[in-house]
């Protein structure tokens, strides 16, 4: 189970929508995958085991069939992620042990936190094995309840941790330019291409920020 090889990432951190219908979910990831997508994060809240499981499975297979591979992260569940071979997990703070989700993983594989504005946090997570630290949210999001807010000096800052800085929350090709500015590696995004009219278009929009 390892990471990918070659330079840090940077670009485009897609995460999938809650969406109950494995098929559609496919349908609607499968057109992305092409168009540069640095990761690709399974996250379904509304989802209970089995279905996650199975939409994890489906989602690994297309992501090693596309192209070069895109890895496949899954959301708060390092234990999942092992079972079906995807490329690591992505932590929030009640999600588990960072140490233990690496020892579990391997040293190979990506491992992120979510370290909401706390350079703290991401001090520690690293620390303790993280691979990659996630800032947020930066602006207003309707993906998730949040009263934490991050700057772009948290970026700046975080610098010095040495690993790739994801920045999150409300995200659009319009204000990622000032977050890529300020260090941000990958921009992670859920309804800014999945609810976009065009999300192949809304992927080229946030690439074009990181040229």
């Amino acid at each position: 189970m390892n990471a990918q090889p070659g330079p840090p990432p940077r670009g485009l951190y897609l995460i999938t929508p809650d969406e109950a219908d494995t098929a559609r979910l496919l349908a609607r990831v499968a057109p992305l995958l092409g168009e540069g997508v640095a990761w690709l994060q399974y996250r379904n809240k509304a989802a209970g085991a089995a279905l996650r499981r199975e939409q994890a499975t489906a989602l690994q297979a297309l992501c090693a069939g596309a192209g070069a591979g895109v890895p496949l992260l899954v959301n708060d569940d390092a234990a999942l992620a092992g079972e079906i071979g995807a490329a690591g997990a992505h932590l929030g703070e009640d999600d588990g042990d960072i140490a233990a989700a690496r020892a579990l993983l391997g040293p190979g594989a990506l491992l992120g936190a979510s370290c909401y504005d706390s350079l703290e946090l991401a001090r520690h997570a690293v620390a303790t094995g993280a691979g990659y630290v996630a800032f947020g949210a930066f602006f207003p999001t309707a993906s998730k309840a949040t009263t934490r807010r991050a700057t772009p000096g948290l970026l700046r800052e975080a610098a010095a941790l040495g690993v790739p800085r994801v920045a999150i929350g409300g995200i659009t090709p319009g204000n990622a330019g000032a977050l890529v500015a300020a260090g941000a590696d990958l921009v992670a995004v859920i309804g800014g291409v999945f609810d976009a009219p065009d999300p192949v278009a809304a992927v080229r929009a946030y690439q074009h920020c990181f040229l």
